[in-house]
């Protein structure tokens, strides 16, 4: 099988996280890196038993679902995708700190750190 590209968006990035994406990958040191995608992904873990990963990738993988959201090319493995539509990324900065948030309609319960959530 091969990469499946979308139309509609299994997840949406807001404005603010897309510019913080965007500024990531303008600060990578190589062409490669700056041309990469952000791929969103559900590891096994953490506190209410899965946790969001964000990292920049160097392109799709096969079987990867792929789309672009706010001018941004994201993808997300087939395992992570039936956890993730729907999904909202944001970002916001605090006092206490920033970071990316996850509105998850899916999920049925998150820890404190927003970082885990359960199904």
């Amino acid at each position: 099988m091969s990469q499946t590209q979308i139309g509609e968006p299994l997840v949406t990035l807001t404005p603010e996280a897309a510019r913080k994406v965007r500024e990531f990958q303008a600060g990578q040191d190589t062409e490669e890196d700056q041309s990469g995608v952000l791929r969103v992904s559900v590891i096994p873990g953490g506190c209410s038993g899965f946790e969001y990963g964000l990292d920049m990738d160097a392109g799709p993988r096969e079987d990867d679902f792929s789309f672009d959201s706010e001018g941004v090319r994201v993808v997300i493995d087939p395992f992570s995708a039936q956890y993730l539509a729907g999904v909202a990324i944001g970002y916001a900065s605090s006092f206490q700190g920033s970071g990316f948030t996850f509105e998850n309609p899916n999920a049925v319960g998150s820890c404190g750190c927003g970082t885990s959530f359960a199904v």
